[in-house]
């Protein structure tokens, strides 16, 4: 049995590469976006103005209250039956696969690390508030210079899982054609009769993952570097 999972990983290596590639693309792109989203969401949901904090927590309820898979065939099947969608500068990027998932990918991501950071937000130690706003520092500055970077460091373990959850949730969008890892594995599995492909895909999901996992621990050591044990 192993000599067939070898078999076919030596047969098949380039495209199994390839679809890698676009998966490490999809997670690398959407967790990048979906973080630097996901801090004014953090910001706005923690927010004194009321109007602010519910369209954060509206967003947050949408994304986090629906399945991913819903949400990317909304944004790759469903906006595509409006012909003013069609007709609008959007649709150069609704009009690719690759694109919706993203997109779907980092909207969704967003509204986990939103919450995290909030999370991340509420715990900073009230001390290190008044502190800032004591050395004459806005709201802004304080934001920028202590409470957001703190409010990360705090964040981190839970922001390190979400995008290792990232990495399996980019599997979804072999379902609107894009070849990552999972559409290479299916389409050879469907070819072949075999679970093969798809017990391959699943052995490189697991080294990415462990390898994703090594990672985080390591960032999260570097961001609380600074921080009494």
């Amino acid at each position: 049995m192993l000599y067939d999972y070898l078999g076919f990983a030596f047969e098949h290596g380039q495209e199994l590469l390839d679809g890698l590639w676009i998966t490490l693309k999809l997670l690398a792109l959407s967790s990048l976006g979906g973080f630097l989203l996901a801090l004014p969401l953090a910001v706005a949901r923690v927010s004194p103005n009321r109007t602010v904090a519910a369209l954060a927590r509206g967003y947050s309820a949408l994304f986090r209250g629906t399945p991913l898979l819903v949400q990317i065939f909304i944004l790759y099947y469903g906006f595509s039956q409006f012909e003013a969608v069609r007709n609008s500068p959007a649709w150069f990027v609704l009009a690719d696969a690759f694109n919706c998932a993203l997109l779907a990918l980092t909207l969704n991501i967003a509204a986990y690390m939103a919450e995290d950071l909030r999370a991340g937000i509420i715990g900073v130690p009230h001390g290190e508030k008044e502190a800032a706003l004591a050395y004459g520092m806005g709201r802004c500055g304080s934001y920028l210079h202590i409470i957001l970077p703190r409010a990360i460091g705090i964040a981190a373990p839970a922001l390190g899982n979400e995008v290792v959850s990232q990495l399996k949730a980019s599997a979804l969008a072999s379902v609107i054609t894009v070849l990552e890892v999972t559409g290479v594995a299916r389409r050879f599995s469907a070819q072949s009769y075999s679970t093969d492909p798809l017990i391959v895909a699943g052995l490189l999901y697991v080294a990415v993952t462990l390898l994703l996992s090594l990672l985080a621990r390591l960032a999260e050591r570097r961001i609380n570097c600074h921080q009494p044990r």
